[in-house]
Protein backbone atom coordinates (compact mmCIF):
# COMPACT_ATOMS: atom_id res chain seq x y z
CA UNK A 1 0.00 0.00 0.00
CA UNK A 2 0.99 3.46 -0.74
CA UNK A 3 2.75 5.80 1.95
CA UNK A 4 1.52 8.36 0.90
CA UNK A 5 -0.77 10.20 2.56
CA UNK A 6 -4.39 11.32 1.20
CA UNK A 7 -5.10 15.83 2.33
CA UNK A 8 -8.72 15.84 3.06
CA UNK A 9 -11.24 19.26 3.14
CA UNK A 10 -13.52 19.07 5.80
CA UNK A 11 -16.92 21.17 5.14
CA UNK A 12 -19.89 21.38 7.31
CA UNK A 13 -21.77 24.79 8.17
CA UNK A 14 -21.38 23.89 11.72
CA UNK A 15 -17.75 24.72 12.96
CA UNK A 16 -17.93 22.66 16.29
CA UNK A 17 -18.33 19.57 13.94
CA UNK A 18 -16.17 20.57 11.38
CA UNK A 19 -13.69 20.45 13.93
CA UNK A 20 -14.63 16.96 15.39
CA UNK A 21 -14.59 15.36 11.92
CA UNK A 22 -11.39 16.79 11.54
CA UNK A 23 -10.19 14.90 14.70
CA UNK A 24 -11.47 12.03 13.63
CA UNK A 25 -9.95 11.84 10.00
CA UNK A 26 -6.69 12.66 11.88
CA UNK A 27 -6.82 9.60 13.73
CA UNK A 28 -7.06 7.22 11.00
CA UNK A 29 -3.47 6.63 9.78
CA UNK A 30 -2.59 7.94 5.97
CA UNK A 31 -4.57 10.84 6.67
CA UNK A 32 -4.37 14.67 6.69
CA UNK A 33 -6.91 17.88 7.10
CA UNK A 34 -5.38 20.39 4.81
CA UNK A 35 -8.58 23.01 5.79
CA UNK A 36 -12.20 23.34 6.70
CA UNK A 37 -14.81 25.11 4.80
CA UNK A 38 -18.41 25.94 6.02
CA UNK A 39 -20.21 27.95 2.96
CA UNK A 40 -20.27 26.34 -0.36
CA UNK A 41 -18.37 29.25 -1.84
CA UNK A 42 -15.96 28.65 0.82
CA UNK A 43 -15.67 24.79 0.06
CA UNK A 44 -15.08 25.67 -4.01
CA UNK A 45 -12.57 28.07 -3.27
CA UNK A 46 -10.62 25.73 -0.48
CA UNK A 47 -10.92 22.63 -2.75
CA UNK A 48 -9.52 24.91 -6.13
CA UNK A 49 -6.50 26.25 -4.28
CA UNK A 50 -5.88 23.07 -1.71
CA UNK A 51 -6.77 20.03 -4.04
CA UNK A 52 -7.47 17.93 -1.58
CA UNK A 53 -7.83 14.28 -2.16
CA UNK A 54 -10.74 13.55 -0.50
CA UNK A 55 -13.52 15.64 0.70
CA UNK A 56 -16.00 15.11 3.18
CA UNK A 57 -18.89 17.49 2.20
CA UNK A 58 -22.19 18.55 4.24
CA UNK A 59 -25.44 19.17 2.18
CA UNK A 60 -26.44 21.67 3.90
CA UNK A 61 -24.85 24.94 3.69
CA UNK A 62 -25.71 28.68 4.38
CA UNK A 63 -25.48 29.75 0.99
CA UNK A 64 -25.74 26.28 -1.36
CA UNK A 65 -26.38 22.85 -1.81
CA UNK A 66 -23.55 21.12 -0.89
CA UNK A 67 -24.55 18.46 -3.72
CA UNK A 68 -23.68 21.16 -6.33
CA UNK A 69 -20.38 21.79 -5.02
CA UNK A 70 -19.93 17.83 -5.45
CA UNK A 71 -20.96 18.28 -8.73
CA UNK A 72 -18.93 21.15 -9.63
CA UNK A 73 -15.98 19.30 -8.13
CA UNK A 74 -16.49 15.69 -10.16
CA UNK A 75 -16.34 18.21 -13.04
CA UNK A 76 -12.74 19.23 -12.97
CA UNK A 77 -10.36 17.86 -14.56
CA UNK A 78 -8.60 16.20 -11.18
CA UNK A 79 -12.10 15.91 -9.21
CA UNK A 80 -10.98 14.60 -5.38
CA UNK A 81 -13.03 11.42 -3.73
CA UNK A 82 -16.12 12.60 -2.24
CA UNK A 83 -17.20 11.13 0.90
CA UNK A 84 -21.21 12.89 1.84
CA UNK A 85 -21.45 13.76 5.51
CA UNK A 86 -25.24 15.01 6.14
CA UNK A 87 -28.03 14.45 8.40
CA UNK A 88 -30.37 13.61 5.43
CA UNK A 89 -32.02 10.83 4.60
CA UNK A 90 -34.46 12.17 2.13
CA UNK A 91 -34.75 9.51 -1.07
CA UNK A 92 -34.05 12.56 -3.18
CA UNK A 93 -30.98 13.78 -1.72
CA UNK A 94 -29.34 10.48 -1.60
CA UNK A 95 -30.27 9.28 -4.83
CA UNK A 96 -28.52 12.66 -6.12
CA UNK A 97 -25.62 12.22 -4.00
CA UNK A 98 -25.21 8.22 -5.82
CA UNK A 99 -25.70 9.74 -8.98
CA UNK A 100 -23.38 12.76 -8.70
CA UNK A 101 -20.47 10.07 -7.95
CA UNK A 102 -20.24 10.49 -4.29
CA UNK A 103 -18.10 7.18 -3.10
CA UNK A 104 -19.86 6.90 0.32
CA UNK A 105 -22.75 8.79 2.54
CA UNK A 106 -22.42 8.80 6.23
CA UNK A 107 -25.79 9.78 8.16
CA UNK A 108 -24.81 12.80 10.93
CA UNK A 109 -24.16 12.21 13.69
CA UNK A 110 -21.92 8.98 13.78
CA UNK A 111 -19.07 7.96 15.13
CA UNK A 112 -15.29 7.56 15.03
CA UNK A 113 -15.44 4.13 13.68
CA UNK A 114 -18.20 4.40 10.90
CA UNK A 115 -15.44 7.04 9.31
CA UNK A 116 -12.90 5.58 9.85
CA UNK A 117 -13.64 2.28 8.22
CA UNK A 118 -14.34 4.54 4.87
CA UNK A 119 -11.76 5.90 4.50
CA UNK A 120 -9.37 2.89 5.39
CA UNK A 121 -11.56 1.59 2.01
CA UNK A 122 -11.28 4.72 0.23
CA UNK A 123 -7.45 4.44 0.82
CA UNK A 124 -7.19 1.50 -0.15
CA UNK A 125 -9.06 1.48 -3.39
CA UNK A 126 -6.63 4.41 -4.27
CA UNK A 127 -3.52 2.16 -3.69
CA UNK A 128 -5.09 -0.24 -6.26
CA UNK A 129 -5.27 2.47 -8.46
CA UNK A 130 -1.77 3.36 -8.34
CA UNK A 131 -0.72 0.04 -8.99
CA UNK A 132 -3.28 -0.53 -12.06
CA UNK A 133 -1.62 -2.66 -14.92
CA UNK A 134 -1.04 -2.25 -18.17
CA UNK A 135 -3.67 -4.37 -19.27
CA UNK A 136 -6.52 -4.37 -16.81
CA UNK A 137 -8.97 -7.20 -16.66
CA UNK A 138 -13.06 -7.36 -15.38
CA UNK A 139 -11.54 -8.94 -12.16
CA UNK A 140 -9.01 -5.73 -11.63
CA UNK A 141 -11.91 -3.04 -11.94
CA UNK A 142 -14.72 -5.11 -9.69
CA UNK A 143 -11.75 -5.21 -6.95
CA UNK A 144 -12.02 -1.78 -6.96
CA UNK A 145 -15.55 -1.56 -6.52
CA UNK A 146 -15.42 -3.91 -3.98
CA UNK A 147 -12.55 -2.23 -1.86
CA UNK A 148 -14.59 0.93 -2.02
CA UNK A 149 -17.01 -1.51 0.09
CA UNK A 150 -15.98 -1.24 4.35
CA UNK A 151 -15.07 -4.73 5.07
CA UNK A 152 -17.25 -4.09 8.33
CA UNK A 153 -20.55 -2.41 6.56
CA UNK A 154 -22.16 -5.86 7.24
CA UNK A 155 -21.13 -6.16 10.56
CA UNK A 156 -22.31 -2.40 11.25
CA UNK A 157 -25.61 -3.25 10.52
CA UNK A 158 -25.96 -6.29 12.16
CA UNK A 159 -25.17 -4.38 15.23
CA UNK A 160 -28.46 -2.71 15.92
CA UNK A 161 -30.43 -2.86 12.41
CA UNK A 162 -33.49 -0.95 14.29
CA UNK A 163 -31.50 1.43 16.12
CA UNK A 164 -32.08 5.08 15.03
CA UNK A 165 -29.01 6.74 13.57
CA UNK A 166 -27.70 8.77 16.89
CA UNK A 167 -28.65 5.33 19.13
CA UNK A 168 -26.69 3.29 16.39
CA UNK A 169 -23.39 6.04 16.26
CA UNK A 170 -23.33 5.61 20.56
CA UNK A 171 -23.04 1.56 20.18
CA UNK A 172 -20.56 1.98 17.65
CA UNK A 173 -18.45 3.84 19.48
CA UNK A 174 -18.94 1.66 22.48
CA UNK A 175 -18.13 -1.34 20.64
CA UNK A 176 -15.60 -0.16 18.23
CA UNK A 177 -13.66 0.79 21.85
CA UNK A 178 -13.55 -2.77 22.66
CA UNK A 179 -14.07 -1.83 26.30
CA UNK A 180 -16.24 0.27 28.04
CA UNK A 181 -16.85 4.07 28.20
CA UNK A 182 -18.64 6.79 30.21
CA UNK A 183 -20.67 9.02 28.71
CA UNK A 184 -18.02 12.06 28.04
CA UNK A 185 -16.14 9.35 26.29
CA UNK A 186 -18.77 8.52 23.85
CA UNK A 187 -19.98 12.15 23.25
CA UNK A 188 -16.19 13.21 22.59
CA UNK A 189 -16.51 10.07 19.92
CA UNK A 190 -19.58 10.77 18.60
CA UNK A 191 -19.86 14.42 18.33
CA UNK A 192 -22.85 15.19 20.45
CA UNK A 193 -23.15 16.49 23.85
CA UNK A 194 -22.85 14.35 27.45
CA UNK A 195 -25.85 15.27 28.76
CA UNK A 196 -27.32 13.59 24.94
CA UNK A 197 -24.73 11.01 25.79
CA UNK A 198 -25.87 9.66 28.36
CA UNK A 199 -29.66 10.00 26.93
CA UNK A 200 -29.19 7.67 24.78
CA UNK A 201 -26.82 5.07 26.76
CA UNK A 202 -29.64 5.21 29.02
CA UNK A 203 -31.80 4.17 25.97
CA UNK A 204 -29.23 1.17 25.14
CA UNK A 205 -29.20 -0.22 28.45
CA UNK A 206 -33.10 -0.36 29.11
CA UNK A 207 -33.00 -2.46 26.03
CA UNK A 208 -30.07 -4.54 27.23
CA UNK A 209 -27.99 -3.86 24.54
CA UNK A 210 -25.06 -2.27 26.77
CA UNK A 211 -24.26 -2.80 30.41
CA UNK A 212 -23.71 -0.21 32.93
CA UNK A 213 -21.12 -0.58 35.09
CA UNK A 214 -20.33 1.55 38.27
CA UNK A 215 -16.81 2.17 38.86
CA UNK A 216 -15.60 3.67 42.55
CA UNK A 217 -12.75 5.65 42.98
CA UNK A 218 -11.94 6.60 46.51
CA UNK A 219 -13.59 9.32 46.60
CA UNK A 220 -17.24 11.38 44.95
CA UNK A 221 -19.58 9.58 43.32
CA UNK A 222 -18.94 6.35 41.55
CA UNK A 223 -18.38 6.70 37.67
CA UNK A 224 -20.82 4.96 34.95
CA UNK A 225 -19.25 2.97 32.24
CA UNK A 226 -20.92 1.31 29.48
CA UNK A 227 -19.69 -1.70 27.41
CA UNK A 228 -20.93 -4.17 24.72
CA UNK A 229 -23.76 -6.62 26.50
CA UNK A 230 -22.62 -10.13 25.67
CA UNK A 231 -25.82 -11.86 23.94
Amino acid sequence: MTTEELTVLVVDDDYRVASVHQGFVERVPGFRVVGQAHTASAALESATALRPDVVLMDVYLPDGDGLEVVRALLDTPAPPIVLVISAATEMSVVRLAVQLGAVHYLVKPFGFAALAERLNAIRSAHAHLEHWPSEATQDDVTRVFDLLRPAGAQDERSDGPNLAPTLRSVYGAIAASGGSLSASDVAASVGISRATAQRYLAQLEQSRLVTLELRYGTTGRPEHRYSIAHR
